[in-house]
């Protein structure tokens, strides 16, 4: 398997063909879903083209990926976060926030999932507590959700939302959801111009 892409090399070019197959130029051999699965999963960064046109169609391979992870039962992406998402889809206001704040909701995810591992090694010896791992879970899902209703009250007119809900000690969320406000109201001021 093809090693972590380091800081400043150019990501692995993966061809796609007419036929649907996937091609490695790295390595000079055909690859399947489950290859790129793994290449994300190992860090190794990679774009997707149409050999044909040469458009990159990375975003749709990797969407992909998710559609067969889900297929097999893995389920992680709860089915009112999917309404929502594609509830955005066509507005161009959240278009331009959600992306980015979904990318920046993930990044505190993975950089808390990876705290809570180190903390566990070190505290607990390698044991495995599933009652803690099982609160930080609802947690982060809490502070997703809470986000997520920061969008959806928008489109109909109820303000951001915030206050009761909130869980304590998230300076982090507060901030980021104090500048999302604060850019949404200047976005609806643009807008009423």
């Amino acid at each position: 398997m093809a090693a972590k892409n380091e800081p400043g090399n150019t990501p692995v070019t993966i061809k796609k063909y007419a036929n649907r197959r996937l091609y490695n130029t790295a390595t000079s051999s055909y690859v399947t879903l489950e290859h790129l699965c793994q290449m994300v999963k190992d860090g190794v960064e990679f774009l997707v083209y149409d050999a044909k046109t040469g458009e990159d169609i990375t975003r749709a391979v990797l969407t992909q990926i998710i559609v067969e992870e889900e297929g097999k039962g893995d389920n992680l992406l709860p089915i009112s976060f999917l309404r929502q998402v594609i509830s955005f889809y066509g507005d161009s206001m959240q278009r331009m926030l959600l992306p980015r704040y979904l990318e920046h909701s993930m990044d505190l995810f993975a950089e808390n999932r990876e705290r809570m591992q180190s903390y566990m090694k070190e505290a607990m010896g390698g044991m495995f507590p599933f009652g803690s791992l099982e609160d930080l879970g609802k947690q982060n899902m809490a502070i997703f959700e809470q986000a997520m209703k920061m969008f959806a009250p928008m489109a109909k007119g109820q303000g951001a939302a915030g206050g009761k809900d909130e869980p304590e000690g998230k300076d982090r969320v507060k901030d980021l959801q104090g500048k999302l406000d604060e850019l949404q109201r200047q976005l609806n001021e643009m807008a009423k111009k």
